[in-house]
């Protein structure tokens, strides 16, 4: 007599895990650890599990998870989402867009939606993607990293040593680096990148010279206040990188309210290059925002292991830096 296989449910309790963690163990997806899925694959093979059951879902419907102070009409995202929703047009899938916020449980604002598939993009907190990465679920991650999960970011770090090699070369002396929450994986990188490039040039990163927007702040009241800070220094800096072009535009205008020639007596770096970059003539590191959207669909379509894929980005010079300092 042939034993009875056994159900997911039966195979979870047994393994002491969730049924969506079983689930994705036995399809090989992301979002738990190795010991998890081995532990699982081998319960499934003692107790009898029939893996016939398990049928690949096409993806029919695909949830885009932004964190609540993440506006889904920034320029940045914005040019994202248009870029995955193009990759979801060609092949008929569905794209939504939910901004999660406290207040709420988070499997319940995923659910409701009925996703087949989610897309976390940009910040969130280490624990908030663990949640989103038990409700058994294909995941992936755009500008934002977490471990075990495949993700798709801009070359940070290169972009931030690229535009700190420029400005170093164009003779200036005191490098700023305004920057926002070092939590955010994306802002760190850049910090990182501004470090290294003062470091392989010789330069000992001055802490004075990182000004950090105050938590809580918006970019453009943070932006400013910090800037201000930074020429108030009995040395203020002759050049500013800034964590994006939105803070590098802000911190433009608060050197030229100060009545500063930019780029004469101060230079100004963003990052991203959103399209208020060039009106204002601002130098910056391009980045493909709707080649990262489509490349987190794919993600998301391939159910691609683990790993980050860096997509390229390149150094516009435009007026705010363009010329050297005597």
């Amino acid at each position: 007599m042939s034993r009875r296989s056994i159900s997911i449910r039966e195979l979870a309790a047994a393994a002491g895990v969730s049924v969506g963690t079983a689930s994705r163990a036995l399809k090989h997806q992301q979002g738990l650890s190795a010991e998890t899925r081995d532990r699982v694959l081998q319960l499934a093979a003692e107790l009898g599990y029939d893996t016939g059951r398990l049928k690949q879902q096409p993806v029919r419907r695909i949830l885009v998870l932004l964190h609540s102070q993440h506006p889904a009409d920034s320029p940045f995202y914005a040019a994202l989402l248009d870029g995955a929703r193009a990759r979801c047009a060609k092949d008929g899938i569905e794209l939504q867009v939910r901004s999660l916020g406290p207040g709420r449980p988070v499997r319940r604002q995923v659910l409701e939606c009925e996703p087949d598939a989610l897309l976390c993009v940009g910040f969130f907190e280490p624990e908030l993607i663990h949640v989103i990465s038990r409700l058994g679920k294909p995941l992936a991650l755009a500008d934002l990293w977490a471990p075990g999960l495949a993700a798709v970011n801009p070359d940070n770090r290169q972009g931030a040593y690229l535009v700190t090699q420029y400005l170093l070369a164009a003779g200036r002396k005191r490098i700023a680096f305004l920057s926002g929450p070092l939590a955010h994986y994306s802002i760190r990188l850049r910090e990182r990148g501004y470090r290294q490039a003062l470091f392989d040039a010789g330069r000992l990163a001055d802490p004075s010279l990182e000004a950090l927007i105050a938590p809580g702040l918006d970019v453009a009241t943070g932006a400013a206040l910090a800037m201000r800070e930074l020429l108030a220094l009995p040395a203020p800096p002759d050049a500013v990188f800034a964590y994006n072009d939105a803070a590098a535009l802000v911190a433009l205008q608060v050197c030229r309210d100060a009545g500063l020639r930019v780029p004469d007596d101060i230079a100004i770096a963003g990052f991203d290059d959103i399209a208020d970059a060039a009106g204002a003539g601002l130098t910056t590191l391009a980045v493909d925002k709707a080649a990262l959207g489509r490349a987190g669909i794919e993600l998301v379509l391939n159910q691609a292991g683990e790993g980050n894929r860096l997509q390229p980005v390149s150094l516009i010079v435009r007026a705010t830096t363009a010329s050297t300092p005597e």
